[in-house]
């Protein structure tokens, strides 16, 4: 049980950096997403979206530490990845840093919610 409690906080942890990564560096996404910020809008949105909602969902974890808030995390990535998956198909995006992205999102989503 202490090993699963362990794994539910570099969750958050992971959430934590890639919003600050997104935050303070977000043209360092590109290479392995493949989003260009090549205008101060796409910058912003970058910083916003990924950063904004990826570090206020881990803070939220952070400051109220209930199995509610944990579970709610893990729902948040559940759906990226179920969105994620049908992008893949729907999109033909079946490229690796996206099977990556939601082969993490699925274990991330099985950790916070279990």
């Amino acid at each position: 049980m202490i090993w699963l409690t362990v794994l539910k906080y570099v969750a958050v942890a992971v959430t934590l950096v890639t919003g600050v990564m997104s935050i303070f560096w977000p043209r360092s996404f590109s290479g392995f997403t493949g989003i260009e910020a090549t205008s101060p809008r796409a910058v912003s949105e970058i910083r916003a979206v990924m950063g904004g909602v990826f570090l206020g969902l881990a803070i939220a974890v952070v400051i109220f530490r209930t199995p509610e808030v944990f579970k709610m995390l893990g729902i948040g990535f559940a759906a990226i990845a179920l969105v994620r998956a049908i992008s893949i198909v729907v999109d033909r995006a079946a490229v690796q840093s996206n099977i990556i992205s939601l082969a993490s999102e699925v274990v991330l989503a099985l950790i916070l919610i279990w």
